[in-house]
């Protein structure tokens, strides 16, 4: 027996001192064979698994997990347990030993002596405390085994971990690259799915954490051992994204999106994913996506060169109508697929009566799909279609023709062994004209608004179709209209009318063409009205802007289009202000509405727009002008260049202000670019930016700065010169914050920074939190400090989000609330009683941005807090606090109803606030109230409504509304049937 032990300690010392790998099969044959236990071979790693060395510490784990995984059938439950707590414990220890650890834990994973509630407990442990994508490739493959094999036999005990599972699975799936890992992770998401296992409030986070990848853009690299191929990442994606009609609501806009791409892969893709769904989706899942999946389908149908893309195309279009056919409809429910077929008969039907037939066969192969997919489809189909191809036979008289109509007759005849669209005619010119005509008459002179807006909308719907009459005859016309208004005397309604045309003139611009027609009108009616005399209206300025913002939203899916905006309102923009700041700069502006921050505002949306679709190539070309244009004072690419002085932003002297206020355009557009486009002289347009944003006195300015700063922090690679950057921002931020007249302009630029941080989970954004939380006690910058969570949880409308191609993470909200809501909590608490409030404040912010679900859970913790929170004499904590608890008498009822005496007493106190927006939303909260039982309200009845009495005498009629309605339903509190 000694000479095993010793035996035994001398294998255990050659394998730990690096010498005989081999040694760990001999321990495991021992094991084995009876020579030594699992548990004698723990007492002979003593001495290097209590070693201070890390290293040491991973050769004793990684000697003791490569015997478990030979020796794991043989373990005992009591072995088991004791072993799964060392190796929970081992999770905690240096990075070096946690692969060995993760092995040991794939070994135990395989025990079927398992006991009941160690596999939740392994989870949970691995879910803490390892940060898994920062692992190596085989060690993250290591912890999808884990997931997989408790999945596989420990369902049941994974499922009453409930949503926390799935939120658990999302965190150390994020960011995933390796092919071999995510076939095993795309696995699991689709067992978490089609096993029930319960997905809570993140169904948009798994879909998030998948759809990352769609679609799959992978080579395998030559002679690759793994043989992993594009197809099969393509299929085991897909089978993920088809699962669920949960995720429709997210899928099919990404889905229409691909479609149109320029890439055939991603279309096939995209269409193949389609059909797929369409097998599991019922009509309430594609109701709202129909119109844009019908028309994206029209479209390749009719233009692409490839016959794959057509096939798809059509065996997409089979599947949609075919999901709708077999809908089972409730008694009230409108029945989709009649207007379904209705809008493909529409878009089709006239192409079969065109002289030329170029789009018959296209037209007819989109009917017949639609047709094949059930009986009534077909009937509705045919009975419109064949009487007019019968007819269109007897028009024409060339044999060619009536050939084609026959073989087009007969495919839909065919058709009627398994199965089988209604338009309103043919509009001859004549007939476009007239209509063109009344679009106009109805749209700039019926008194009716609504009206005149449903003749806009019908204008755009129609332009697509018939661009030529559209660009031809209603462009110029509103072109006229436009500039005649502003000359008119006796005009009785002259902005009214103004603000028709430029409506009108975006809402037709739906095709290319007439978007060729249409900007050139818009940018010349805003050059105008910064040149005369009585211009200076911003106002008007900010009408045409928004105009320009919707041209340009809807160039967006077409290249062509997209560049040729931009080439056209981007150097045209940033010449009239450049002109207008330069000027002001030498000598006062007639006008100085084009400077003015209402329309500057309104510029960055139209420039932002014109931005983010450009392909990485074009944006390229379009970076390497702008930059330089602020940095440089390089005017040449700028139409009309000739200026009164030089362009020097970022120079200091207070007859610059006019040209700093331009960085909001320069924000509008480098913010905008896509990751992949670099930025010329990048590192100095930080430092600029820097620090103009610390030490400009205009707010506005400042401002913008601070975001543009931010909005290219948020993307720029990881590494040295990022890092040399935030140190240098953190050094401004703080000597600013320190004292001085600036110190609030400090404060922007920390909560844009911590913002850009947060969102990407920089390492750096805790410690700004810190100091942003630190900030709340300071009597002068503390209510600002409170106000910035908002700005922190909040969508940003014009940077630092994904439309602009920012680094966002699914969940930054989850992780900000767990990081830094207690943080929260215990300032409070240890705060003075004069800035308690910044505290609730700040709070409040947080929870009114986090998905209710998700704040459903916390609300025991936080309920008291709240309530406390009502009793702050700052308005915008309590109308925050309102927004925050109305939704949560409605989905936590029992909890809510535990607090009904206090709840009852701060809302209907607050019904009586000096604010409207206060009393409105304590009136909606007294409303929200009566979802709570019947027998928790009885014993408030009579005193609520004696309450409510009050305000239905308010001076607001918003106010009176909503005390009718909160009155209304108290007094059917316990009545019989409610």
């Amino acid at each position: 027996m000694a000479a095993g032990a010793e035996a035994l300690a001398a294998s255990v010392r050659d394998f730990v001192s690096g010498q005989q790998d081999g040694r760990a099969a001999e321990l495991a044959a021992g094991v084995k064979d009876g020579s030594w236990t699992v548990l004698q071979l723990v007492e002979a790693l003593g001495f290097c698994l209590e070693n201070t060395d890390p290293r040491m510490r991973g050769r004793g784990i990684q000697l003791l997990s490569q015997v478990l995984l030979e020796c794991h059938s043989l373990l005992q439950e009591k072995e088991v347990l004791h072993l799964v707590l060392f190796y929970e414990n081992r999770l905690q220890d240096h990075h070096l030993v946690i692969p060995s650890v993760l092995q040991g834990l794939r070994a135990l994973s395989m025990c079927e002596v398992l006991a009941p509630g160690l596999a939740v407990s392994v989870l949970k442990a691995i879910f803490q405390e390892v940060h898994v994508q920062s692992l190596l490739q085989q060690d993250r493959y290591t912890v999808y085994s884990i997931i997989t094999n408790f999945m596989a036999t420990r369902e049941e005990e994974l499922k009453g971990l409930g949503a926390d599972f799935t939120f658990g699975f999302i965190q150390v799936m994020d960011g995933e690259k390796d092919p071999r890992n995510l076939m095993v992770a795309f696995q699991i998401v689709r067992d978490l799915i089609v096993k029930n296992y319960a997905l809570g409030p993140f169904v948009e986070e798994l879909f998030e954490v998948t759809s990352c990848y769609f679609p799959i853009d992978f080579t395998p690299p030559p002679n690759d051992p793994h043989g992993i191929q594009r197809e099969d990442l393509i299929l085991s994606l897909r089978a993920v994204l088809a699962s669920t009609p949960q995720f429709a609501e997210f899928l099919l806009p990404l889905l229409i999106e691909k479609m149109d791409s320029d890439l055939q892969s991603a279309k096939l893709d995209s269409l193949q994913t389609l059909t797929a769904c369409c097998a599991i989706y019922g009509q309430k899942e594609l109701q709202e996506f129909l119109p844009s999946l019908w028309s994206s389908l029209r479209r390749e149908v009719f233009q692409t060169a490839s016959e794959k893309v057509e096939a798809e195309c059509l065996s997409a279009l089979h599947a949609l109508s075919a999901c709708l056919s077999r809908s089972v409809l409730s008694s009230d429910a409108e029945d989709l697929l009649d207007s379904f077929l209705s809008s493909i008969l529409q878009d089709c039907r006239h192409h079969l009566c065109e002289p030329d037939m170029k789009l018959v066969w296209p037209s007819a192969k989109l009917l017949q799909a639609a047709a094949s997919a059930s009986l009534r489809s077909y009937h509705y189909l045919t009975c419109s279609i064949l009487p007019l191809l019968l007819e269109q036979y007897n028009k024409h008289s060339q044999s060619s023709q009536r050939r084609t109509i026959l073989e087009m007759l007969l495919g839909f005849l065919e058709l009627q062994q398994k199965w089988g669209h209604v338009e309103e005619g043919f509009l001859s010119h004549s007939d476009l004209e007239l209509v063109v005509d009344h679009l106009v008459r109805l749209t700039l002179h019926e008194e009716d608004s609504q009206s005149s807006e449903a003749a806009m909308e019908a204008a755009g719907s129609l332009a697509p179709v018939y661009p030529k009459v559209f660009s031809g005859r209603m462009v110029p016309r509103l072109g006229e209209e436009l500039q005649s208004e502003r000359k008119e005397e006796g005009s009785r309604h002259p902005h009214s009318l103004q603000q028709r045309c430029l409506q009108a003139l975006a809402a037709v611009s739906t095709h290319t063409s007439i978007v060729r027609e249409t900007v050139p009108v818009l940018l010349q009616h805003l050059q105008k009205m910064q040149k005369g005399s009585e211009a200076g209206n911003a106002q008007d300025m900010v009408s045409v802007c928004q105009s320009l913002h919707r041209v340009a939203l809807q160039c967006q899916q077409d290249a062509e289009g997209c560049w040729y905006y931009h080439q056209a309102v981007v150097p045209c923009l940033l010449a009239m202000a450049v002109q207008a700041a330069t000027q002001e700069s030498t000598h006062p502006l007639v006008s100085k509405a084009l400077l003015e921050e209402e329309v500057l505002t309104a510029m960055v949306p139209v420039i932002s727009a014109a931005t983010t679709h450009l392909s990485p190539e074009l944006a390229a070309q379009s970076v390497s002008h702008v930059v330089p244009l602020f940095l440089d004072g390089e005017v040449s690419f700028l139409p009309q260049n000739s200026f009164p002085c030089s362009f020097q932003p970022f120079e200091d002297g207070e007859c610059l202000e006019p040209q700093r206020r331009l960085v909001a355009l320069l924000m509008a557009f480098v913010c905008s670019l896509p990751h992949n486009v670099v930025i010329p002289q990048q590192e100095q347009l930080l430092r600029e930016l820097l620090s103009l944003s610390c030490s400009c006195n205009c707010p506005f300015t400042a401002t913008t700065a601070s975001k543009c700063f931010a909005g290219l922090v948020n993307k720029h690679p990881a590494g040295q010169q990022l890092d040399e950057v935030l140190q240098l921002a953190v050094n401004r931020m703080e000597l600013g914050l320190a004292e001085g007249p600036h110190r609030m302009q400090a404060l922007t630029l920390l909560l844009w920074v911590t913002k850009a941080l947060v969102l990407r989970y920089h390492p750096l954004s805790s410690y700004l939190t810190d100091k942003l939380l630190g900030l709340l006690s300071d009597m002068e910058l503390g209510p600002a400090a409170a106000d910035g969570f908002s700005l922190l949880m909040a969508e940003s409308p014009d940077v630092l989000h994904k439309g602009c191609h920012a680094d966002v993470r699914i969940m930054f909200r989850q992780r900000f609330f767990t990081d830094n809501v207690p943080k929260l909590v215990q300032g409070f608490h240890g705060a003075g009683a004069d800035v308690k409030a910044n505290y609730l404040k700040g709070l409040s912010h947080v929870l009114n941005h986090l998905p209710k679900p998700v704040l459903v859970t916390e609300l025991p913790t936080l309920l008291s807090l709240l309530l406390e929170a009502l009793s702050c004499s700052d308005r915008v904590v309590q109308l925050s606090t309102l927004s925050c608890l109305q939704p949560l008498l409605l989905e936590a009822p029992q909890i809510m109803s535990r607090h009904i005496d206090t709840l009852v007493t701060k809302f209907l106190s607050l019904t009586t606030s000096p604010a409207m927006a206060v009393r409105i939303a304590a009136l909606r909260c007294a409303h929200a109230l009566t979802s709570l039982p019947t027998m928790v309200l009885l014993p408030h009845k009579a005193r609520v409504i004696r309450a409510l009495a009050k305000p239905l005498d308010d001076k607001k009629r918003l106010v009176r509304k909503e005390a009718v309605a909160a009155r209304g339903e108290w007094f059917l509190v316990g009545s019989p049937g409610r």
